[in-house]
């Protein structure tokens, strides 16, 4: 017998009624009559093109990238998409969003700007994209090999040819995209690999196990040296010293253990050279600055600074209420990619290479003149909390939205785009001065993975879904985008390698 649904109640009815007898405003946004003058400069405050009128009717970010485009003389088929921030005449405001023209007097006069159409706006210009990524949109291998789950991936910087993964069957392995096939396995750990991270020159791999060991590869494999040991409870994350801090080819490596502890190794050799304790709670991330400052992530509900030359705390930032899961730098790309870039340009020498490598750093992190490098940390609070611990332990902003615990966070290769990961099954985007964005809902381009068995690729500039990639058959637990923007690699539950292109 169907079930019947029951008739609405007097209170239903009459609510009903009111909403038919009230029209809804569908007038656009009235845009007050005028136009601004606007005086385009990079990011070093270098003066672009001349000063130029612009009407505010069509003052959107796209049509001043067009303008901007235009009074640099590029052909269409040349144009650079732009971020704009605003510089507030006479003090050191910068607002980071630019506003809707319906917004733009409003946003200018609410910092001291009486007249707009009297005052010459700076507009700094940023580049959003100096290399095309296509979405990936198919799947074109699946390679077997891990006899478990695969629980972390990660592309070479050097090149998207060499995916590196760890598994639950205690090996890594690195695989060869272009041919689909499983090129090394680097045997030795006696405990699942939890986490791995490509030296920044691409020329090592290091692992960590739940036996307690970080070990290093190189690219053909070989396992490097002896395993360094020192943790008393597993390896939970890892990070290389960025290249440009590297001295006399001597490179450096942070592990983050179950322990509580940090150690910092000296590579070459296998020696601990600073054991970083102060934790209470196992350190869930750890992340090396362009600045050789450390950042650690802990169950003890804190993140800590600290001086990698001599191993001393230089503050605690305690704002979350329950476990810190996950960290990110806004510089996180240009370290990890080092003196490799789009132009295929590989400095000839090791000084050519760490001053390629800073200046890439240096051109990154640089905002009004000096170099800020941000954190953004993930809880189980289901907040983020975005810093900047050169001008000390409070908090710029409090990110609030997710409805679960977060368990990842990143930026993006720009820094001015973040995304979060919860287990609401929602990934959100925030600018780079932590103000919401939108929600990406359904479990430039971000690419998600989840127990649903499916990759998702969505679109940054409409904030939609642009294609959604099943293929796993089951859980996905790590994916990494190659660094030239080519493909991604996952892995799961399922124990098998996949390669998505376009």
């Amino acid at each position: 017998m169907a079930t019947l649904v029951p008739p609405p109640s007097k209170r239903q009815r009459r609510e009903a009624l009111e909403r038919s007898q009230i029209q809804q405003d569908v007038t656009p946004p009235t845009i007050e009559a005028g136009s601004f003058k606007a005086r385009f400069v990079d990011n070093d405050g270098n003066q672009l093109a001349e000063i130029i009128e612009v009407p505010l009717a069509d003052a959107t970010e796209k049509n001043v990238s067009l303008l901007l485009n235009t009074l640099l003389g590029r052909e269409r088929d040349e144009f650079t998409p732009y971020r704009f921030r605003i510089h507030i005449p006479n003090s050191d405001i910068v607002i980071d969003n630019y506003p809707t023209p319906s917004e733009f007097l409003a946003v200018l006069r609410k910092h001291g700007i009486e007249n707009p159409f009297e005052t010459t706006i700076t507009l700094a210009a940023e580049p959003q994209a100096v290399f095309k990524v296509q979405a990936v949109t198919r799947m074109s291998n699946k390679i077997p090999g891990h006899g478990e789950a695969i629980l972390a991936a990660q592309f070479s910087p050097k090149t998207s040819s060499l995916l590196a993964t760890g598994s639950g069957d205690n090996t890594a392995r690195i695989w060869n995209t272009d041919s689909g096939t499983p090129k090394y396995t680097l045997k030795g750990h006696s405990g699942w690999v939890l986490a791995l991270a490509w030296s920044p020159d691409g020329q090592n791999l290091a692992t960590g196990s739940m036996d307690k060991t970080v070990r290093i590869w190189d690219e053909s494999g070989q396992a490097v040296g002896r395993p360094f040991n020192g943790h008393s409870k597993w390896i939970t994350s890892i990070a290389w010293q960025p290249f440009h801090l590297w001295c006399d080819d001597t490179p450096k490596l942070a592990s983050a253990s179950k322990d509580a502890t940090i150690r910092i190794w000296i590579v070459n050799t296998g020696r601990t050279e600073h054991v970083l304790s102060g934790h209470k709670g196992s350190v869930s991330c750890v992340r090396w600055g362009g600045t050789d400052l450390i950042y650690s992530a802990s169950q003890d509900k804190t993140i800590k600074v600290w001086n990698a030359v001599d191993g001393t705390l230089k503050h605690t930032l305690a704002s979350h209420a329950h476990w810190v899961n996950h960290l990110a730098l806004s510089t996180d790309f240009v370290l990890r990619t080092a003196f490799y870039d789009h132009t295929k340009n590989v400095p000839a020498t090791t000084e050519e290479k760490r001053a390629k490598a800073k200046e890439r750093f240096e051109k990154a992190a640089k905002q009004q003149g000096s170099v800020v490098e941000r954190i953004i940390s993930a809880s189980d609070d289901f907040t983020m909390y975005l810093w900047d611990p050169a001008q000390g332990t409070k908090p710029l902003a409090r990110l609030l939205g997710h409805q679960k615990q977060v368990n990842h966070v990143s930026f993006s290769p720009d820094g001015n785009l973040i995304a979060s990961a919860g287990w609401d099954n929602h990934i959100k985007i925030w600018g780079r001065d932590g103000k919401f964005l939108t929600t990406l809902r359904a479990h430039r381009l971000l690419c998600s993975g989840s127990r649903d068995t499916t990759l998702k690729v969505w679109d940054m500039r409409t904030f939609k879904l642009s294609v959604d990639l099943p293929g796993h058959e089951d859980e996905v637990y790590a994916l990494d985008w190659s660094l030239d923007g080519r493909l991604v690699g996952s892995g799961g539950k399922d124990k098998a390698v996949r390669l998505w292109r376009n």
